[in-house]
């Protein structure tokens, strides 16, 4: 990497409910082993988690943002942000928001065959989040996007 160069390496998300943010993203389906989990006597404060291609996903408590970020203004501010998560199938991508949606996690956009020809979902995580479920892109069943 050059003196210059900036690289995206990841994704820090502060959260409101630490406890709620590990089901939710346990149960979509990303591994987060208790080695991970920085606890304190009163709680799971931050989770350090590595990604595939080196890509690092953390979540912080509200607390220990304030700690190091003058500017925090509090937890769970959506925003315009979606988080995309790649699964393996077309199939898998139906399980997941059906099993999210289920558990009473909010669905905002229920699975479909989108024009770029992947099968693809979002749902809401606990703090609003919009998390984006995608499956591998078949060309074969691309389409033309919708008029914007």
């Amino acid at each position: 990497m050059s003196e210059n160069e900036t690289k995206l390496d990841g994704l820090n998300l502060v959260v409101r409910d630490m406890e709620a943010t590990l089901a939710f993203y346990r149960r979509l389906g990303v591994a987060i082993p208790e080695s991970s989990l920085w606890r304190t006597a009163t709680g799971v404060h931050h989770v350090d988690l590595e990604l595939p291609g080196g890509f690092g996903l953390d979540f912080d408590s509200a607390d220990l943002a304030k700690g190091y970020n003058a500017g925090f203004e509090g937890a769970g501010s959506s925003g315009r942000t979606l988080i995309g998560f790649r699964v393996p199938t077309r199939e898998a991508v139906d399980q997941r928001y059906h099993d999210l949606a289920s558990a009473g996690y909010r669905g905002l956009q229920p699975p479909y065959d989108a024009f770029w020809g992947a099968r693809y979902a979002i749902v809401e995580d606990p703090d609003g989040r919009q998390v984006g479920i995608m499956s591998p892109a078949d060309p074969a069943r691309r389409s033309a996007p919708p008029k914007v």
